[in-house]
């Protein structure tokens, strides 16, 4: 049921950004693809220039929707803000969203003229996006607690030591047997292929049938090293995705802060020069 209601939670998230940016392109496709030099001849000039209501409005909402998220996942993240109602997850997933809505609207709110120091705002905004895409895939491949948390290093190996242990101590199992799973749920075994696996998986269960272990029982204890190498993979994945962590902070948060300090001088000159939208 929570994989169904989270694949209706993305699929109308997407339908969003693609139904806005379909309306917005056929909206002022004509304005739009009229050079520069030609558009102030055009009837609704003033209603898609970025000072106009149409197109002065889209730079507000899309701003304050960029606002929006960052500040809520902001709260969530390091001060568990509504950590009762929402996942962790799933204010990230709204967050990017958010955060995709934003920079379109604020795309057709420069009628894709780009100049000056808003140029600059406006490519650390592409670089935002992009960085937050790579962040989004750094992040899914960290092991998590069902409620969202990042597991740590340490949480995880333990977790692998539980489960080595309940396979070679509770389980009863012989010195041989014991040994081809230790072999298979090495780390250097972690990069075999697929058939690679099954072979391994085969001769452990051919093992426990020559031992004589019944049905139910060698289900168990197959299901375990399953998880047992998952475990082993998950350690390998995290000490990786950490340290690309590391690295993807460097590109996206300074990216972030170049573009609100500009953003918010581009609105001080906006307000200087008396341009208040509908107020």
């Amino acid at each position: 049921m929570k994989k169904i209601f989270h694949t209706v939670y993305i699929g109308i998230m997407v339908i969003i950004i693609i139904g806005l940016t379909v309306y917005l392109s056929y909206a002022g496709y004509g304005y739009y693809s009229t050079p520069f030099e030609e558009r102030f001849y055009l009837e609704n000039h003033d209603w898609f220039k970025p000072s106009g209501i149409f197109g002065h409005g889209l730079g507000i909402v899309g701003t304050l929707l960029i606002l929006f998220g960052v500040v809520i996942y902001i709260l969530r993240k390091r001060y568990n803000f509504l950590s009762g109602f929402i996942r962790l997850k799933y204010l990230l997933e709204f967050h990017i969203f958010l955060c995709t809505i934003g920079p379109i609207m604020i795309l057709f709110h420069t009628a894709f003229k780009f100049g000056g120091i808003v140029s600059i705002a406006f490519w650390s905004m592409v670089a935002v996006v992009l960085s937050g895409v790579v962040g989004r895939f750094i992040y899914i491949q960290i092991p998590r607690t069902i409620e969202g948390r990042e597991l740590s290093l340490k949480e995880v190996k333990d977790m692998k030591s539980q489960q080595s242990y309940a396979l070679k101590n509770d389980r009863g199992l012989d010195e041989e047997i014991i040994e081809l799973i230790s072999s298979f749920t090495e780390g250097e075994n972690l990069n075999k292929n697929y058939l690679q696996r099954r072979k391994g998986l085969k001769s452990i269960k051919n093992a426990l049938v020559r031992k004589n272990v019944d049905g139910k029982e060698r289900s168990s204890i197959l299901k375990m090293v399953k998880e047992e190498v998952n475990l082993a993979g998950r350690i390998e994945r995290l000490e990786m995705m950490q340290k690309l962590f590391k690295y993807w902070h460097v590109a996206h948060l300074p990216f972030a802060l170049i573009m609100l300090i500009i953003v918010v001088l581009h609105v001080g000159v906006t307000l200087a020069f008396g341009y208040k939208w509908i107020f």
